[in-house]
């Protein structure tokens, strides 16, 4: 590599690393906020920053080990006889079928 390459990598690591680690606390002025009703103590800001286990559920990654038949469905219902249509709802006039294509008459 050249030299002039690494001086900014070197550069940047190096700002990467100058971070301050310290425990955290409000701005001044400001406060914690209030204590949940149901809850017997006000959290800390580490509690406030825990991300809860739903929030981040565990993966399942659960293979198929052997191949079994499945269940029946209830709710898998044979097409009505004759793979008929639906009837109209009461009060509706049907309509005539044609298989023509074309433009459509005014009526």
């Amino acid at each position: 590599m050249r030299p002039m390459r690494v001086i900014p990598v070197v550069l940047l690591a190096l700002l990467a690393a100058c971070g301050k680690v310290a425990d955290l606390q409000p701005p001044p002025g400001h406060t914690l906020p209030v204590k949940p009703l149901m809850a017997r103590a006000t959290p800390t800001p580490e509690e406030l920053l825990t991300v809860p286990q739903y929030a981040r559920p565990n993966r399942v990654d659960e293979l198929v080990k052997r191949s079994e038949p499945r269940k029946p469905d209830p709710f898998d219902l044979a097409p009505p006889v004759g793979s008929a249509a639906p009837a109209l709802p009461a009060g509706t006039d049907p309509q005539p079928v044609s298989n023509e294509t074309g433009p459509a008459t005014p009526k």
